[in-house]
């Protein structure tokens, strides 16, 4: 078969798949994919995050970030492996949906442009430091109409900031990276340096003032999942990559390596430092709009309060200028998917940029903007949207794995246990966000079945996954493609139930720990039913595709 028939989809304008993704540059190396890694990974979650676990956990907070690096570092595995074995331009996106199907891939894609408005978080982040020197940009814990207004004007900045070449784009952002890394390592030093109280550990409450599974509530909640959130931001350009099997897993793990071992000094400098007379109330009464400005001031660092104020534009600022580049990857492939119109999948020739992507994505960041407004409301629903694709992204790796008629044969050792491990983990970080976030999210997320049945109505979901790769177009009856995808409609269901009846701000009729042994167990199962619909799925289309 044919590289064109391969790939011989078509779009609205007759240009096949190949011709844009053709037009994607291979100029990202190690270093460059590193840091669009470390940069995605540390954004506002080192200005907020500290604060927020310590809050939830107290000095248990510690263990909440050890945990979230070891269990993200094995969620990278099987990220890697299909990175560096299906390099593909948005591949997060198009793997789902070659491996189990259209509703699937419509699902999590809907999940995907979702999670577009995380973005939003990093600019609000900007507006909540910024209005240390612009009165009027906050009220409260959201965004005044005025700070929307500068917050839609920075976000159009960093759209223009994307809409050139990928080389200059990775530049520019190995530049931010230096300043992100040298600016916490300069707080942590100073903050350690000048205010250091012995105790921490066992005064005000001792360890785990909150018991130890609030350090698992910590995990979505205290936002310590989607500070760690974003290593997988090298995979989204493996299509750009010179040579993605040998530079992608080097740059994911490096990027969380360095990433963990910056919060946990961070966390370590906030729980050592935070002054006596703010501890009256324990933990939970800590309160600072601008947590390490607010302690640089109050330890009379006048000087490290504006660095760290300059800092909270450069470093969320770093994350949303990468975050608008991942997402127009995102976009790119939900046209390939044809989730969206083909319209959005055209790459610009000269600059190898699919711009009507950017465009699209700046909307949606826009609308996120208007009902959360505030940091933790925004990363709380988003963390759940990116953790669907980490759960997708296993079991694709799976499918590929199990499937006779696919030439993957594991480049990551270990995969067929890494991935239902994966797949738990990824679950269970979900679930221990709480019902609070679950009720909004995951109903958000389950309305993608909506959309599948409006685009299966209207004729747009036309070809099917396999038949979009090899360009035979040809669609699955409906119940097949509904039997194929039931399993991740009855996954968002039953987690949405288990969220209400467990202990993690639902009812507690289902107790700890039995309620996250319970999640666990049907994680597992689901998974394995996942991978025998894939398998069966990429058979009956290959039958069908002759």
């Amino acid at each position: 078969m044919s590289e064109r028939q391969v790939t011989g989809e078509v779009d609205e304008a007759g240009a096949p798949v190949v011709a844009q993704e053709r037009r994607l540059r291979r100029d990202l190396g190690f270093w460059g994919l590193t840091a669009i890694g470390f940069s995605n990974i540390v954004g506002s979650g080192w200005l907020f995050a500290a604060l927020y676990a310590a809050q939830t956990a107290g000095p248990a907070s510690l263990l909440s970030w050890i945990g979230a690096g070891l269990l993200c570092g094995l969620v990278a595995l099987v990220m890697i492996e299909l990175g560096a074995s299906r390099p593909e331009g948005g591949g997060t996106v198009r793997w789902p949906l070659f491996a189990s199907g259209r509703l699937v891939g419509t699902m999590v894609g809907w999940s995907v442009l979702l999670s577009v408005g995380g973005t939003a978080a990093e600019i609000s982040a900007i507006m909540q430091y910024a209005a240390h020197y612009v009165p009027g940009l906050y009220s409260g814990h959201t965004l005044t109409l005025t700070g929307v207004g500068v917050a839609a004007a920075l976000s159009v900045v960093l759209t223009a900031l994307n809409w050139y070449a990928v080389r200059m784009f990775a530049r520019l952002n190995n530049l931010v990276s230096v300043f992100k890394i040298a600016v916490p390592v300069v707080t942590v030093i100073a903050l350690i340096a000048s205010g250091w109280h012995d105790g921490r550990l066992t005064d005000h409450g001792g360890f785990a003032p909150y018991g130890y599974a609030a350090c698992l509530t910590a995990l979505a909640g205290g936002g310590i999942v989607y500070s760690v959130n974003g290593f997988q931001a090298p995979l989204d350009f493996s299509g750009e990559a010179r040579n993605p099997r040998k530079t992608i897993p080097a740059a994911v793990l490096t990027g969380i390596a360095l990433a963990v071992a910056m919060y946990l000094a961070l966390q370590v400098a906030f729980l050592f430092t935070v002054p006596e007379s703010v501890l009256g109330g324990g933990w939970k009464g800590v309160s600072f709009e601008s947590p390490f400005g607010q302690l640089a001031l109050i330890l009379n660092l006048h000087w490290l309060s504006s660095l760290l104020y300059a800092d909270a534009v450069i470093s969320p600022g770093g994350s949303a200028y990468v975050g608008v580049a991942i997402n127009a990857r995102h976009t790119y492939a939900l046209a390939k998917n044809r989730t969206i119109p083909r319209f959005f999948m055209k790459v610009d020739e000269r600059f190898g940029v699919p711009r009507r992507a950017l465009a699209i994505n700046l909307a949606v960041i826009v609308i996120f903007l208007l009902p959360f407004g505030g940091w933790q409301d925004i990363v709380s629903v988003m963390g759940n949207m990116y953790l669907l694709i980490y759960g997708a992204s296993a079991v694709a790796a799976a499918v590929f794995l199990a499937d006779p008629g696919s030439s993957t044969t594991g480049w990551v050792p270990g995969l067929r246990w890494i991935a239902p491990v994966s797949f738990v983990v990824a679950s269970e970080f979900v679930y221990w966000s709480g019902w609070h976030t679950l009720r909004l999210a995951l109903p958000l997320v389950l309305a993608g079945l909506l959309i599948f049945l409006a685009m299966r109505r209207s004729g747009n979901g036309a070809a099917d996954a396999v038949g979009d790769r090899d360009g035979a177009g040809r669609r699955l009856p409906l119940l097949a493609e509904l039997r194929t995808g039931a399993w991740l409609v009855t996954y968002l269901a039953v987690l949405t139930v288990l969220s209400w009846l467990g202990s993690f701000g639902g009812s507690t009729r289902l107790p700890a720990p039995y309620d996250s042994l319970v999640v666990a167990a049907f994680a597992v199962a689901v998974f394995f039913w996942a991978v025998r619909s894939g398998v069966r799925h990429l058979t009956v289309s290959r039958t069908a595709t002759g």
